[in-house]
């Protein structure tokens, strides 16, 4: 378990650069024994969005303007200490801002076109409207 599992795919065939991947370890918080005051476990993974080559220009200018309130200085930051070995918790705060970056950078969503209702299907739904509430004004015992 030594190696970091290969390059993490954003999309297609773009991936996070190693080289451009700031770390830094600190130390988790929560229980954990003796050996918990000695290991720097959590982990802070940085990218530089605004300086990057990595990604194309488009995809970068969509992800700087969707996530515009979690940069600082045109740097994107992601924290993992859910796991007591760093190993893991940098698979997956790595896994984490490839999905992050993924996510912002998906081309827009096509709009939605709207349609006329066809008349058969609004009828028929008025028409069922009526018959239910019928059937529950002929439950109550009085008559109208």
């Amino acid at each position: 378990m030594g190696v970091m599992s290969g390059p993490y795919v954003i999309r297609g065939s773009v991936s996070l650069p190693e080289a451009e991947l700031m770390w830094r370890f600190s130390r988790s918080s929560g229980p954990g024994g003796q050996h918990v005051n000695t290991s720097d476990s959590q982990v802070e993974l940085r990218f530089d969005l605004a300086a990057t080559d990595a990604l194309p220009e488009v995809w970068k200018t969509r992800a700087l303007e969707r996530l515009a309130g979690r940069l600082v200085g045109g740097v994107i930051s992601v924290r993992a200490s859910e796991h007591r070995s760093q190993w893991r918790n940098r698979e997956t705060a790595a896994a984490r801002l490839a999905a992050l970056l993924a996510e912002a950078t998906a081309p827009p969503p096509k709009p939605r076109i709207k349609r006329k209702i066809p008349r058969g299907i609004n009828e028929r739904r008025l028409r069922e409207k009526k018959q239910r509430g019928d059937t529950k004004r002929g439950r109550s015992g009085r008559d109208w």
